[in-house]
């Protein structure tokens, strides 16, 4: 069997800076060696790149049936070593055989590798080794891409987010509450630090804790996106303490962000990734005091992250009234706005 013939197959990357994660246009250079235990025929050696998306879930209670979708990015297939004589059989001797290979990943806007609860963005290189009276022998590579993430001044800006409510005791008002949240910028790299500013007014009779947490969210669709399916996890955690009768409190709270997570995901037809700092403010027999400010984790250059000259951003916000509380978002967060639709309760 051709299984037991070829042994120790390798794929080497080869890139100037070391790194081993791809973007679109990038050039991928590199050598493939593998071992034959004894002489052979081969027929061709194909290299076929592909980048694909699917998801799949099941559904229903008694009558369970599956839900799946699938999206092609591009497949294509080289040629790294054709046998001219194939019909005159040559033969590959026993020992160790290295064959360069040149492809590049087509331009284009692709989601960045990920696999997740249920579905996953893959993009892999397989080597195919054709034999005569054989069935084809493949060898598949997963390929690391990532999207790069096109920063703007909303990305750059800083995010900031209120909210107040008056405790109460029966009919008796214990106090306000109140809370301001601030974000240095919107955009963040995996492994980075995020410092999360806030100002806390607790003028009521009982102490207060204040939690903050890292939120990944999963969205899975069909094509038509006609049914979905959502996951969201904790990333990352932090708490502190704030007094009774404290009608000015500053905190700083750091969040790191883990260096293996995923990166955003916003330009897939059947999935997406999103993220959310999420600020409490909580009071003992009181509803909590939430702020949500969605963030962006990408493929960013160290240098980009520096802030424009000079950027005027108008203050402009929209108010959301319920019985015991205000929450005051600023507008320019709209961009990812799917996760205050899911999260702000009346």
């Amino acid at each position: 069997m051709f299984g037991q013939t070829i042994k120790n197959f390798n794929i080497n990357f080869q890139r100037r800076d070391g790194s081993n994660v791809y973007s679109s246009g990038d050039l991928m250079t590199g050598k493939i060696s593998f071992e034959l235990t004894k002489e052979c025929v081969i027929n061709s050696i194909t290299l076929t790149l592909k980048g694909k998306a699917n998801v799949a879930w099941r559904k229903g209670g008694k009558k369970r049936h599956g839900v799946s979708a699938k999206v092609v990015y591009f497949n294509f297939k080289n040629v790294i070593m054709m046998n001219r004589e194939a019909a005159v059989q040559s033969k590959f001797p026993p020992g160790t055989h290295v064959y360069p290979f040149t492809c590049q990943i087509p331009q284009g806007d692709f989601p960045s590798s990920f696999k997740g609860f249920a579905g996953q963005i893959a993009y892999t290189l397989i080597v195919g080794f054709d034999r005569p009276w054989h069935l084809t022998k493949e060898f598949e590579t997963v390929v690391n891409f990532a999207n790069r993430c096109n920063l703007t001044y909303e990305l750059m800006a800083p995010l900031s987010g209120s909210n107040s409510m008056t405790v109460c005791s029966l009919w008796c008002a214990s106090g306000p509450i109140s809370m301001n949240v601030r974000l240095e910028r919107a955009a963040f790299l995996p492994g980075e630090e995020v410092k999360i500013m806030c100002e806390f007014s607790n003028s009521s009779s009982r102490p207060a804790t204040t939690k903050a947490r890292l939120l990944q969210k999963q969205m899975f669709y069909t094509l038509n996106h006609g049914q979905h399916r959502k996951f969201e996890q904790t990333l990352a955690r932090q708490t502190g303490l704030v007094g009774r009768h404290s009608p000015e409190a500053h905190s700083e709270l750091t969040i790191t962000i883990p260096s293996t997570v995923p990166f955003s995901i916003s330009n897939c037809a059947i999935l997406e990734v999103s993220y959310v700092i999420e600020v409490c403010f909580s009071v003992k027999y009181s509803p909590d005091l939430t702020v949500l400010c969605p963030i962006v984790i990408g493929n960013l250059l160290q240098d980009s992250l520096a802030p424009p000259p000079h950027v005027y951003l108008p203050k402009i916000s929209f108010q959301v009234y319920s019985l015991f509380r205000t929450i005051v978002i600023p507008t320019f967060l709209c961009t990812l706005s799917s996760f205050y639709c899911d999260n702000l309760q009346p």
